[in-house]
């Protein structure tokens, strides 16, 4: 009976990391379909050598043509449902541990970001970026290079750092 249960528990914990490697390695293929689809579409990123007034004239150039080409984009194209309930339960499971408190604490003392999310829009300049506890980011999939996690409200996006174009976001992200 003890071998029984044991082998029935280790087997439901090898199918949730089977899972979750599933959907982390379709969340990871979505953002570099994303990417590879940018640069296709609308260039590379803008210099960073260039003055300050050049970098921002082709971000929002970069924007634009993101904006023109992804015309028809819908949330949940990079986080499907399934995606989305994933980093929902990470999220939760991650503020119910130890550290939990420590992240509830830094979110409540960064600035409130209260925007009304739409894909394909620019973040806008005056609101700050709030930055997305490091503890939190632990366990949430890694991006690629290009992409973040931000925090708006309750609402996971996904920004493209280059555009400064909110790609795709999870709502109810946060517990509330």
């Amino acid at each position: 009976m003890f071998l029984a249960a044991g082998f029935g528990a280790a087997q439901s914990s090898s199918h949730t990391n089977t899972n979750a490697a599933k959907v982390t390695a379709d969340l990871q293929s979505r953002a570099k379909r994303y990417l590879e689809f940018r640069k296709r579409v609308a260039g590379s990123s803008p210099k960073l050598n260039a003055t300050p007034a050049k970098i921002t004239s082709a971000q929002h150039e970069l924007a634009d043509k993101v904006r023109v080409a992804r015309a028809g984009a819908k949330r949940g194209e990079i986080f499907t449902p399934e995606i989305a309930q994933y980093v929902r339960r990470q999220i939760a499971s991650r503020l119910g541990r130890q550290d939990g408190d420590h992240i509830r604490a830094s979110l409540r003392h960064a600035e409130p970001v209260n925007i009304s999310l739409q894909i394909n829009q620019s973040y806008p300049e005056s609101v700050p970026l709030q930055s997305t506890p490091p503890s939190l980011l632990l366990s949430l999939p890694e991006l690629p290079a290009g992409l973040e996690y931000r925090l708006v409200g309750r609402e996971l996006v996904l920004r493209d750092v280059d555009a400064n174009i909110v790609v795709d976001y999870v709502t109810n992200a946060l517990p509330s």
